[in-house]
């Protein structure tokens, strides 16, 4: 059964207005889907109130529209953590095939060249990107942590996110830092973290 878990930490910055919000129109102009499966809504008002939130989902439950639509939504950039390089590019392709514009997602990661890289930060700078995919080590270079500050970040999406538990002690450890890197690039934006799996260990 999914079950979604919100946090009762909700940040000073809340974006768009609970007053008669209304979901299903962007549903419908962003993705082309007039109705929400399962918990999807709640999480996204959720989000929309500036709640740090957490989402157990199973695959194929939706997982991604939580975050993807609020990006859409809000103004600024969202700033989502994937695991995978492969994930990433995946993701990306999925939300430009519902947008007549490429620059409307990217990802950051050690599969871009310098001129790529250079790309996506001009439009990440420009305000044309909506979605960000980044690897936790993308995230975490002192390097990128002073442009990350110069965005204006709408939230921040650990997507996968058992894997702060299952590789962030030893094989990856960029993830426990996670948390650390997001209040120091931007302490205000709230966190969605997503996972199909969830044990009592994580």
């Amino acid at each position: 059964m999914p079950v979604t878990k919100p946090t009762s930490n909700k940040k000073t910055r809340t974006k768009v207005s609970e007053t008669s919000r209304d979901l299903t129109t962007p549903l419908e102009q962003f993705f082309g889907f007039d109705t929400f499966k399962g918990p999807q809504e709640a999480v996204i008002n959720n989000l929309l109130d500036g709640r740090d939130t957490f989402v157990i989902m199973p695959t194929g439950g939706g997982k991604s529209l939580c975050y993807q639509l609020p990006a859409l939504m809000l103004p600024g950039v969202a700033i989502i953590v994937s695991p995978l390089i492969a994930l990433m590019k995946n993701q990306v392709d999925l939300v430009r095939s519902y947008s007549s514009k490429d620059h409307v997602a990217h990802f950051l990661n050690s599969s871009l060249n310098k001129g790529q890289q250079k790309v996506v930060k001009s439009d990440l700078t420009s305000g044309k990107t909506k979605m960000l995919y980044v690897a936790p080590e993308t995230l975490t270079r002192e390097d990128n942590i002073e442009f990350f500050k110069s965005l204006n970040i709408s939230f921040f999406a650990v997507d996968e996110a058992h894997c702060i538990s299952e590789w962030g002690h030893d094989f990856r450890p960029e993830y426990r830092r996670l948390k650390e890197m997001m209040e120091s690039i931007n302490a205000d934006a709230p966190i969605i973290a997503l996972t199909a799996t969830a044990t009592p260990k994580v």
